[in-house]
Parts: structure tokens; sequence; C-alpha cells
């Protein structure tokens, strides 16, 4: 699936290539709840420095949104790590993303993303900093300094395997389930490495069984191999209304049975770290 965010509205909307769907207005997702909480073990650890001091941003510089990214961030240096990631950052308000601790801030960050609150994982920290994994960016992490977002616990865990046409769902470090699923064709396919997952939307066209879509970071990695229109838009996780999976047929999406895609749509939130690997 392709999600295309639609002018006017404040929810992300969906438009899935190849699918026979337009847009519609879809349900918003809860707001994330803060935690100040210590993060748990199997965070990214910490290394003990003295925290460097947060330039200030310099004028003229963009903000990232649903069709919209930025240049001159680093590359996710754990791209296809699957160790969970435990914590995540919710802006707070308009914030700098720096290409580095005490770097040079390079987009901004705002508290939602086409009217859903933004989560982003944390995938590393130095003393005063995180990185998180950054929307409309694949494979890409900014630097936060502390101040001017929240911590959010995250719990789950969604690791796709290209070559095994398999999703898995994690909790807290357990496998909860593995479902056989359909990924992107090969001139479309799947992006590779860590994204996560942006928010819901709802989409009344019946291929989708009736249940909302997952809408990720992640965006084509080919944007002229996807439809006219559309080289703007999100890859994405949805029902499909055939029982037929373990194939590469679809234009970047992961095609879920019904009854999986209600379990996920049940149990993860925004900011679910999702990874995809070959």
């Amino acid at each position: 699936m392709l999600v295309r965010r639609a002018a006017a509205l404040t929810a992300l909307t969906i438009c899935l290539t190849g699918c026979g769907s337009s847009p519609s207005k879809p349900a918003q997702s809860a707001a994330p709840s803060a935690s100040s909480q210590a993060p748990a073990s199997a965070s990214p650890s910490a290394e003990a420095a003295a925290p460097a001091s947060a330039a200030p941003a310099p004028a003229g510089i963009p903000t990232i949104t649903y069709t919209k990214a930025a240049t001159g961030f680093p590359a996710d240096p754990d791209q296809s790590s699957t160790v969970p990631l435990t914590e995540a950052a919710h802006p707070t308000a308009k914030l700098a993303a720096y290409d580095a601790p005490g770097g040079t801030a390079r987009a901004y960050l705002t508290p939602d993303i086409s009217g859903v609150p933004l989560v982003m994982p944390i995938v590393a920290r130095r003393s005063g900093w995180v990185a998180v994994l950054l929307p409309s960016l694949n494979r890409s992490i900014g630097w936060l300094p502390e101040g001017g977002w929240n911590r959010v616990p995250l719990h789950d865990q969604l690791i796709v395997r290209r070559g095994a046409f398999t999703l898995t769902w994690v909790r807290d470090g357990a496998v909860q389930q593995t479902w056989t699923v359909t990924i992107g064709a090969p001139e479309t396919p799947t992006p590779l490495g860590r994204t996560f997952v942006l928010g819901r939307s709802s989409l009344p066209s019946k291929v989708y069984a009736g249940l909302d879509v997952l809408a990720l970071g992640a965006v084509p990695d080919d944007k002229g191999a996807v439809a006219e229109g559309l080289a703007d838009a999100h890859t994405g996780i949805h029902a499909w209304y055939r029982n037929e999976f373990g194939f590469r047929r679809s234009n970047g999406c992961v095609r879920m049975p019904p009854a999986a895609q209600q379990a996920l749509l049940d149990a993860v939130p925004a900011g679910t770290s999702v990874v995809v690997l070959p």
C-alpha cells in the first residue's frame, strides 16, 4: 500500500496504488501518553559524556511533513537491528532536529504530522541528546536535545522478513504471533530498514476487509516506479480481502490476513517500531 495525504484533511489519508480506492477521512489515533521513567534495559545505552550544546537553528530550514522530507541527516547506523526499541519521543512544541549532538539543525519537527501525534522511536543516546527515526525519510535519524519532547514507552515491534514473506509481532521482547504476508513487487519493493507506525486510517473500499490501515514513516525508495501522483506517498500495513499471501505483488505495502490486521489494530500504537529485513 501507498499512503497519500490529501490536501485540507487534518489526519492521515490513504490511497492504495492499484487497489482501486480513493482517499477518505480516517479515524485519528489517540494521543500518546508521556512517560518520564528511566528506559528499560533493552533501550539503547547512553554514552557518558559532557552534553553538547544545541546551536540555534539556522534561518530557512524546512519542516518535515507527511509529504516533505529534508536533507543532511545521517543514515541509521543499525538499519537491520531487531533489538527492541522501548522508548519514543513525542514533540510538545515545534523543535529542531540536528545531524549530530551539538551539530547543525537540518529541519523542524512538530507535535503532529497531518493531524496525528508524531511519536518517533529512540534508537540511540548520548549525554543530553537522543537520536530518533525520522518520518518521510527512509533509514535516517535525527538528534534531539533534551527539552521540547516527552518520553513515550514502547512495548511492541513488527518485524517483516521479505524473503520469508512473514510479519512477526513482538511484545516486550516475546514473539506474539507470525503471519504469512504479501510484500512489494520487485519493481516497487517494501523499503528495507527500520521505520515506525505513524498512525491509522479508515477506508471504505472492500479490498481492505473493512479494517483500518497502519501508515508507516517509510516512503518508496524509487519514487519514479510508483503511479503518477503518488511520489509523496508512504508505505503501510493493511488487510487484504482475498486469501492470497506469500507473494511479491503489492506497491510497497504489507498485505495481511484480516484477523492478523485486526490483532495489530487492537494492540499496536503510533510509534511502534517496524523493521523490514531482506
